[in-house]
């Protein structure tokens, strides 16, 4: 039940490393993204159309950039973050009395 979040976080993790990169490296490409990460092209070029099709990123001649609407999302992103953490935090079961089996 909780490998699924885990796996979704983990490839949000990967999504929101690529994103930086071109934020920070526009334009840039499948490899030297792949080069600089770890993560097999395949992964990064998954991410990339994540990104393309959220149009936070959009593809050109020289690599991937970052479009109008990447500054809001990243404005909105810390707060959105919080709000999960916090509905995470508030899931645990940890006050429970010892359970008996």
């Amino acid at each position: 039940m909780i490998d699924r979040l885990e796996k979704e976080v983990d490839m949000l993790e990967r999504h929101l490393q690529v994103l930086k990169m071109v934020i920070e490296n526009e334009p840039i490409g499948i490899v030297k993204m792949s080069n600089e990460t770890g993560y097999p092209h395949h992964k990064v070029r998954y991410s990339l159309r994540v990104l393309e099709e959220e149009n936070l990123i959009e593809p050109s001649s020289q690599g991937a950039i970052k479009t109008e609407r990447t500054a809001e999302f990243v404005d909105e992103l810390d707060g959105k973050i919080d709000d999960i953490v916090d509905k995470l935090e508030s899931m645990k079961i940890e006050d429970v009395a010892e359970i008996e089996g």
